[in-house]
């Protein structure tokens, strides 16, 4: 089934629409993990208003459209910073999204500022294995929802991931997380022979492979199902182009040896995901399309209006140099995280007055790279945008080992200079420099709740690197990184 590429020509996605009815099919663009890019990044790719040209071309042409987010739509840059998800909400509504499940940064200001915004978003707001009872979220959230297509019922789920491990426990008190599998397959079969829905999608926040337990990942979920006809994901910021020929698996076998259609758009919103399910057959068509500069002659001066007045706090804070750096530094490699590991180590032992073993931050803490030239205020909050601080601990070999275990197992995190994690004596206790988030157990590190805090910085990490970098300002900075690390 070829009728997708009816969309476009010479790449760009086109109203040429002969005036024929559609009415048999479905069509869901979706979104996932696009982290506040509410403007083009670095490289010119994504931005919201291009995202809204391409939403209401589609919609132009097609009689049945359902725009989905899977989660993750804040935090990122200094809009989220600023505003506390304020602007992506409005933005989102702008756009009309029908569909949106909550991601782990969802959470990242706490359930009560989650619950103010949320209540006010527009779609349909689904979670089938969050139990929010007793919390502000009670009442914002439902189970599933059934849309209507003519004679045709499409269910949707919505499957979140864990929040032990993931998410700061006074982030997310309250919340009960619920058997993601036992739920999906629960709902999903009650939704086809209760609700009698001919199609079952579930929306995920879980990731597409299993790489942290305990929460199953899209593909675990797929091969344990039996109801569900599609996994529109999240989490992982997997991209799933059925054109590349090195792309993840997206037709997945279920337990009774179907085929379950697994999509993830990759992040940032640089792309978005666009599947045609012929509603009679259940068959399905996906696509990536590029959301790029070619968009930009039709934005629509309604939505550029409602951000306009946002733009002004973050470009003041882009605009104040604080720093200058000989290299780029991709947020994608290992000279960048180091080199934040070795200043947090530096600056561990000023605020501690203590010499230090070592220092670790994790890669998910850091969101954006640094370029060549001139360093930005609003640059280095947008790379650092979490309420971590600094803390030094105090912890035995044998516990700091299971750590770098757990960050072998993630493809490596950073960690400062002249520190061999291959020879760690069990015995011994280490000074470590790290973020509050990493020693209380955030991002699986549950080995570290073993250490003693000796020292917590009041700055946060953002702030902490600000500083130094304002100390160094008169000098452009070089940083070479030939110390063996992970």
């Amino acid at each position: 089934m070829k009728r997708i590429n009816r969309f476009f020509t010479a790449g760009l996605l086109c109203a040429v629409c002969s005036g024929a009815a559609y009415s048999d099919n479905l069509v869901i663009l979706h979104t996932n993990d696009t982290h506040s890019q509410i403007d083009p990044n670095d490289k010119g790719l994504g931005g919201i208003l291009r995202r809204k040209v391409l939403v209401d071309s589609v919609r132009a042409v097609e009689p049945n459209v359902l725009l989905v987010d899977a989660g993750d739509a804040v935090q990122g840059t200094l809009y989220f910073t600023l505003y506390g998800g304020e602007v992506e909400r409005k933005m989102m509504n702008e756009l009309g999204y029908d569909i949106q499940i909550l991601g782990n940064h969802e959470f990242d200001n706490g359930v009560e500022s989650l619950a103010e915004q949320w209540k006010n978003v527009k779609a349909d707001k689904i979670t089938t294995n969050y139990d929010v009872r007793g919390t502000a979220l009670e009442g914002v959230f439902k189970p599933y929802t059934v849309k209507r297509f003519g004679d045709k019922r499409v269910g949707f789920i919505g499957i979140n991931l864990d929040p032990q491990g993931m998410i700061a426990h006074d982030k997310s008190t309250g919340v009960v997380y619920l058997d993601g599998i036992k739920a999906a397959n629960s709902m999903a079969w009650y939704l086809k022979n209760v609700e009698h829905a001919d199609l079952v999608v579930a929306v995920t926040h879980v990731g597409y492979s299993t790489e942290n337990p305990p929460t199953p990942s899209d593909i675990d979920l797929a091969r344990a199902s039996e109801d569900i006809d599609i996994i529109i994901g999240g989490h992982s910021h997997t991209l799933i182009d059925p054109e590349a020929t090195s792309a993840p698996e997206h037709r997945i076998p279920n337990a009774s040896g179907d085929s379950v259609l697994v999509v993830q758009t990759g992040s940032r919103g640089v792309n978005l995901g666009l599947i045609d399910i012929d509603l009679d057959s259940k068959r399905s068509d996906y696509r990536l399309i590029a959301v790029d500069s070619r968009l930009d002659g039709r934005i629509d001066p309604v939505a550029a209006a409602v951000l306009e007045p946002y733009r002004a706090g973050v470009d003041s804070l882009m605009n104040v140099k604080i720093g200058r750096m000989a290299q780029e530094m991709p947020q994608s490699g290992d000279l960048l995280l180091n080199w934040v590991a070795d200043i947090m180590c530096r600056m561990g032992e000023d605020f501690s007055n203590r010499p230090v073993d070592l220092a670790i931050v994790n890669k998910g803490g850091i969101r954006r790279g640094l370029p060549k030239g001139d360093i930005t205020k609003g640059m280095i909050m947008t790379m650092l945008p979490f309420d971590n601080r600094l803390v030094v601990m105090d912890i035995k070999g044998e516990d700091l080992a299971e750590g770098f275990k757990v960050m072998e197992h993630r493809g490596g995190d950073g960690v400062s200079a002249g520190f061999d994690y291959r020879n760690i004596d069990p015995g011994r206790t280490y000074r470590l420099v790290t973020i509050d988030y990493l020693a209380n157990g955030g991002d699986y590190m549950e080995p570290l709740t073993h250490g003693v805090v000796v020292a917590k910085s009041p700055l946060r990490l953002d702030e902490t690197l600000m500083d130094y970098l304002e100390k160094n300002k008169k000098k452009t900075i070089k940083y070479r990184d030939d110390s063996p690390r992970m």
